[in-house]
């Protein structure tokens, strides 16, 4: 069995995890670029991060929060996935909550954090679930570009049993100049599986966690069961 993954990972982890009978490449179909703003006040926003990489940023651009719930004008820091709560531990930072996908997170400010202002640290192509539905519950939300992501939209001629998908952005870069039909597709998390339900009526196996280990152990045991 041959599967694509759609981001770079080592092989060493890949044959550990998925064992020696299942052939795996790796391409990159996404790439992505800090972007260098001036700092500001934080005071008075809690601040959303949905990725890595906008944890990344947020902190190479100095911004500094104040996470002392004590005192006045704290900053609740709000999170999506285990990988970006870990970035922000890395830094020095707790989260006041973190939620699987960008839309629990939505139906989370909506019905409990009604009167907070929102900054959102992200890329230019963050997923507009926040700023669709915040708004028109009145809510204050901002986002904050602090990195672009490019679409490389590769060409990929060879034939796979699978497809590994880990993002909107990477489902879009592939589908451009390739096609999803035929393979079976897993996807890291239900945000990335309703990007691909727009290329394609196969059947989308969906990882619980937004994580490696979530989307390796959803593999095998697909594959366990013939598929």
């Amino acid at each position: 069995m041959k599967i694509l993954f759609t981001k770079n990972i080592d092989q060493s982890i890949l044959s550990q995890q998925l064992g020696e009978d299942i052939l795996v490449d790796c391409v990159e179909v996404i790439k992505t670029n800090p972007i260098r703003i001036n700092s500001f006040d934080l005071k008075n926003s809690s601040l959303i991060f949905t990725s890595v990489n906008g944890v990344i940023s947020f902190f190479n651009n100095q911004f500094k929060p104040n996470e002392d719930f004590t005192a006045k004008n704290y900053n609740k820091i709000y999170c999506v996935g285990e990988k970006t709560k870990r970035e922000l531990r890395k830094n020095g930072f707790g989260t006041f909550k973190v939620l699987k996908n960008a839309e629990t997170l939505s139906k989370f400010i909506i019905t409990h954090c009604q009167h907070e202002k929102f900054l959102h640290f992200c890329g230019n192509l963050a997923i507009d679930v926040l700023d669709k539905e915040l708004p028109l519950q009145n809510i204050k939300y901002n986002k904050v570009t602090v990195y672009n992501t490019e679409e490389i939209n590769p060409l990929v001629p060879e034939k796979y049993h699978a497809i590994v998908f880990f993002s909107p952005s990477g489902v879009r870069s592939f589908a451009n100049q390739n096609s999803l039909e035929g393979m079976t597709l897993f996807s890291i998390g239900e945000t990335t599986s309703n990007e691909l339900r727009k290329y394609t009526q196969e059947k989308i196996y969906t990882s619980v966690g937004n994580s490696l280990v979530s989307i390796f152990e959803l593999i095998r045991k697909t594959v366990k069961n013939n598929l």
